[in-house]
């Protein structure tokens, strides 16, 4: 994981505009979004993914930025008056505090494209069709029918008693979508994976990705905001529906461990090609933080 990590810190620096580059305000708030913290989940999924197919992690690392890219654009706006109104994350100021709104907006504004433009400018798959699909692949995980859409769900859920079927389609969408995207695109960076093991693949983004959800209601809930770097407790003081909320911590405890065994499940008949996926789906329940 350090090695992916400090891996990923220097590619995201080289990727990002330079601070003194015009407009340099615009240019430092991007890299004080993206840089210097944060767990790098959904790149260390990506190459765990790449190792399976044997990927050149030299593409691994760009789908990986353009993914990690989207991921930190949407934690700019989610922390923007206009939706959660939070104050911290990851331990610092949110990006509309240390900055302002106006500026934060645009961090997001310019982030999205960028990722896009790593995939577009770097070759990271054999054949053009396959890189087009996989710039086909991180739009669906971002737009309406992916994480944005979820976070429009999220919105509107406020205040409302959501089955657990409803969570968790909208969880599958807000979180799920982009964790499933890095998984995915990281596999194709490698050679041409068999339906089999895309089936197999695909059924532990979906559970990994929900597991990541529950652990984080969780969290939200058990843990101080000292330990998570972002405010604990706002979804109950934000009337937010969560697995907390609809299940109780005893049994949405449970249901991230239930889901970390049928991550397991999934990635068996995969062997030993797969061990760095198992390990994120432990870390992911298991984490503290």
């Amino acid at each position: 994981m350090g090695a992916v990590q400090l891996r990923m810190e220097a590619a995201l620096q080289r990727f990002l505009p330079a601070s003194a580059t015009v407009p340099e305000r615009l240019h430092r708030a991007m890299r004080y979004a993206v840089l210097g913290t944060g767990k790098r989940v959904r790149p260390l999924l990506a190459f765990a993914a790449g190792e399976l197919t044997q990927a050149d992690p030299a593409r691994v690392e760009v789908v990986a930025a353009a993914v990690e890219m989207i991921h930190a654009y949407s934690l700019v706006h989610d922390d923007l008056p206009c939706m959660d109104n939070d104050t911290l994350r990851r331990g610092r100021p949110t990006c509309h505090v240390e900055f302002d709104e106006a500026t934060a907006l645009l961090v997001g504004d310019a982030l999205q494209p960028l990722a896009f433009q790593l995939l577009a400018e770097h070759v990271v798959a054999d054949d053009p069709a396959a890189q087009l699909e996989m710039l086909r692949i991180l739009a669906l995980a971002s737009g309406s029918r992916g994480m944005a859409g979820g976070q429009a769900v999220d919105l509107a859920s406020v205040g409302q008693a959501l089955s657990l079927p409803e969570l968790e389609f909208m969880h599958i969408h807000k979180t799920g979508a982009l964790i499933r995207a890095a998984i995915v695109l990281g596999a194709r960076c490698g050679r041409g994976a068999d339906a089999g093991e895309l089936e197999r693949l695909e059924h532990y983004a979906k559970t990994v990705g929900l597991a990541f959800q529950v652990v984080d209601d969780v969290l939200d809930c058990a843990a101080s905001t000292a330990t998570l770097g972002k405010t604990a407790g706002k979804d109950a003081a934000q009337a937010k529906p969560t697995y907390v909320s609809i299940l109780g911590l005893a049994r949405a405890r449970a249901l991230a461990e239930e889901l970390r065994v049928e991550a397991h499940a999934a990635l068996e008949p995969l062997g030993a090609a797969a061990t760095r996926l198992r390990e994120l789906a432990d870390f992911i329940v298991l984490r503290e933080f």
